[in-house]
């Protein structure tokens, strides 16, 4: 599940007494252990070699010329740079033995360093032809709640698309995962304490998408279709009197990536379409309040989503120094949503309300980039710059049926939001003997008009007054510099980035509650990481960075949003960013057939963001608005086992125990009028256990089993309960390798319920989301 290693290395070659280069001299690069051959070249007229494609290890390095005496090294290729520069080699007539000379090399994946872990989709059987959440949720470290990305149990996560972040995976907040199509992805990164050249927000880490792109020269490509039932039993029955909920829910996932390559240029073409139908939700809460009522209420939401997405693009190799690569994305997503929400009396007999809706949303992304590279005559010496601009558009209609014992009223509303980001990058890297310089400079200009308009009906619950529109503005420009070192022993990287940030929100000034809000700051990212190797299967780390988290457009979103008629969720545009401190100790230990890693971590929150569940005077509605809650600690161990225990059977397990700690806050809510909340300190216990069982029935047929449990855990204001969940996928390669043959079934016990217990201040209530978890899916990928 990890990739291969290659470092490409470069030196120059001089005559000592003359310093003239020394052209047409053999370089010749042979394993230390039995000497054999590994590859070769000879210096140009400039005295200068170039050595492609070197997997890190001890290397023993020659360099022949007749007149001259032969030059031997001992070469150590590290992983920490896929570029290295030995400098300059000195040859002279007369024999001088030389110092060991140490080279440095880079690995992406998990089995070499220890700041990220990459993971191959392919191999991912069990989610295949699924969304991009769902093929995440089974990759160690990493966990799915209420439709979101955690890492280590912490859901802000920065999503990046080929290193860059998009509106098809939110600038910030995490956004659309569940609808975008996996069969476009190549491989996932997960970064768990990212160095300066990354942006500084993502408290909880990064995951960085890599979409495919074919690097056989020629014209080829994949073409794959992936069809799939959902909801094939009934979890729990509605409540009386809603129309039913989904079952037998249809997928379907074609997908086409075609490749023309040559010499010097690299023309791409992917497309997607996701169809599916979905039990987006469905939750049945209990809430209880101090004058002793009792409401039961249920929320079912059936989906249907269409979301097709396409990337063109041209890498054009100018010459042998400069390359330009011009690409575009579209994504087109159209959501229709009916959703069914009764309220009932304590005992069930009176039907206080019935909330029925139907969302028409089409969300439409257009985004551009143009990039430049040149490459200095040594190798992985570059300066790029790059221009990215991305336009996103979320088009909502609501339209309500509010049923009261005495009325029946009509209610809409309309929302329009164009989203705007144009980001600006240039980066520099020069290698070094032992290590190598970055450095770089990125400014984001963003803007969001929004404009919200309701038309209540009959004794509407709506707030018509919390409409019209609102304008978030953001500007921000940062400078990095990271560098890098290592030797056969130690290896070390320091970085910081300064980031300065400017946001306004300009809101309607005749809303009711808020006025125009925002905030800047000017603050250093540090970073910094150290590695021991203790010997050639042995390595300490230990690590420190400081992160951000800014508030999105949404989470300061002035308008009330009523996909639930009673528990009403709000923005605030008077929220800050939360600041989060983290420091992690890590150790790995590897052997013939499998590895060990042992990670233990520690992170301080500031002005923890989360949403914030109040009542106001006499009224039974729930008003949810996100706030700054004060502080918050996550310290833990985290366990990743890789074991081969025969040709035909592996796996690789991730256990996770943490504490989470959210200490005694009090804040106030605006909404609908200020009132203030306040609580105690809460901490827990918690984690989580991850079991990938792979198979090899035969050369040509994979399965895959994965069994995930996820322990209880606290929220602010409640708690989580259990989860549990088992994957599992077989696939078959056919037509001498070119075709593959999936089939695959997620939650297949259909055990996964979201349940939690939510404390207010005069009121507590109880949920249970018995949403669609299980799928089966039959898929077939064709490659020419």
């Amino acid at each position: 599940m990890a990739q291969e290693p290659k470092v490409k290395i470069s030196g120059k070659i001089l005559g000592q007494i003359s310093l003239k280069p020394i052209s047409f001299a053999n370089v010749i690069l042979n394993a230390k252990n039995d000497n054999s051959f590994i590859t070769g070249t000879i210096s140009d007229e400039k005295g200068r070699f170039t050595l492609t494609e070197v997997i890190p290890g001890d290397y023993n390095l020659e360099i022949r010329l007749i007149g001259y005496e032969i030059q031997f090294k001992s070469i150590f290729i590290g992983s920490n740079s896929p570029y290295l520069n030995i400098g300059e080699v000195l040859m002279k007539e007369a024999f001088q033995e030389l110092q060991t000379v140490e080279v440095i090399g880079v690995e992406e994946g998990l089995n070499q360093k220890m700041d990220k872990k990459t993971y191959n989709l392919a191999t991912n059987i069990s989610q295949s032809g699924g969304s991009i959440l769902q093929a995440m949720q089974n990759l160690p470290g990493v966990s799915v709640q209420d439709g979101k990305i955690q890492i280590r149990g912490n859901d802000r996560v920065a999503i990046l698309i080929d290193g860059k972040q998009t509106a098809l995976t939110g600038f910030g907040n995490q956004a659309n995962l569940d609808n975008l199509p996996s069969s476009s992805v190549e491989r996932i990164e997960i970064i768990n304490n990212p160095s300066a050249k990354y942006d500084a927000n993502g408290n909880g880490g990064i995951i960085n998408v890599i979409l495919k792109k074919e690097k056989k020269e020629g014209f080829n490509g994949k073409v794959g279709m992936a069809l799939g039932q959902g909801a094939l039993w009934e979890k729990k029955a509605n409540l009386p009197g809603i129309r039913p909920q989904y079952a037998r829910t249809p997928k379907v996932n074609p997908s086409l990536n075609l490749i023309y390559r040559n010499k010097n240029i690299n023309l791409y073409l992917t497309a997607d379409n996701l169809y599916t139908q979905t039990l987006n939700k469905n939750e049945f809460v209990t809430r209880v309040y101090e004058d002793g009522s009792v409401i039961h209420q249920q929320l079912k939401r059936n989906r249907n989503t269409n979301f097709f997405t396409s990337n063109l693009g041209l890498d054009w190799k100018i010459d042998s120094i400069n390359t330009l690569t011009i690409s575009g994305l579209f994504g087109s997503e159209k959501i229709i949503d009916k959703g069914d929400q009764p309220f009932f009396t304590k005992d069930y007999s009176e039907r206080l309300r019935l909330w029925q809706f139907l969302e028409d949303e089409l969300k439409t992304t257009v985004m551009g980039s143009l990039a430049f590279s040149h490459q200095y005559v040594d190798p992985g010496h570059t300066l790029s710059a790059a221009v990215n601009y991305t336009f996103h558009r979320e088009d909502e209609q609501y339209f309500f049926t509010n049923t009261l014992p005495s009325s029946n009223g009509e209610d809409a509303f309309k929302l329009l939001s164009n989203e705007n980001v144009v980001d600006a990058t240039f980066d520099f890297v020069k290698p070094q003997r032992n290590g190598r310089y970055e450095a770089g400079l990125k400014v984001r200009r963003r803007w969001i008009p929004t404009n919200m308009q309701f038309f209540p009906g009959l004794n509407s619950p709506i707030d018509s007054l919390a409409g019209g529109a609102a304008t978030y503005k953001e500007t921000i420009p940062a400078v990095y510099g990271n560098y890098t070192y290592e030797t056969k022993k130690i290896d070390a990287e320091l970085g910081l980035r300064i980031e300065y940030v400017n946001l306004k929100y300009e809101v309607n000034p005749n809303h009711p509650t808020y006025t125009s809000d925002g905030y800047s700051y000017f603050q250093p990212f540090p970073n910094s990481r150290i590695s021991y190797k203790i010997n050639s299967n042995n390595k300490i780390t230990g690590s420190y960075n400081r992160r951000v988290d800014r508030p999105n457009e949404v989470d300061i979103r002035i308008f009330p949003k009523y996909d639930d008629a009673e528990i009403i969720k709000v923005g605030n545009p008077a929220l800050k960013p939360q600041f989060t401190n983290a420091l992690e100790l890590g150790w790995k230990t590897v052997w013939n057939s499998g590895s060990l890693y042992l990670a233990g971590y520690q992170r301080w929150v500031t002005g923890s963001i989360t949403r914030i569940s109040t009542t106001y005077g006499q009224s039974n509605l729930i008003y949810a608005i996100f706030q700054n809650a004060g502080k918050s600690y996550n310290s833990g161990l985290e366990i990743i086992y890789d074991q081969d225990i025969n040709k035909w059977y592996s796996f690789d397990l991730n256990l996770l125990g943490f504490k989470n700690q959210i200490d005694a806050f009090s804040v106030e809510n605006l909404y609908p009028y200020p009132h203030t909340f306040s609580a105690t300190k809460q901490e827990i216990f918690s984690g989580n256990f991850k079991l990938n069982s792979k198979f090899k029935f035969s050369e040509s047929t994979t399965g895959l089993l994965t069994i995930i449990y996820l322990a209880p855990d606290i929220i602010p204001q409640g708690k989580i309960k259990r989860r549990f969940s088992l994957d599992m996928g077989v696939k078959k390669t056919l037509q001498k390798g070119k075709g593959e043959l999936f089939v695959n079934a997620t939650d297949l016990l259909n055990t996964m319920i979201i349940q939690k217990t939510i404390n207010g201040n005069n009121f507590s209530y109880t949920s249970s989301d018995y949403y669609e978890t299980q799928v089966l899916r039959i898929g077939y990928n064709y490659n020419f």
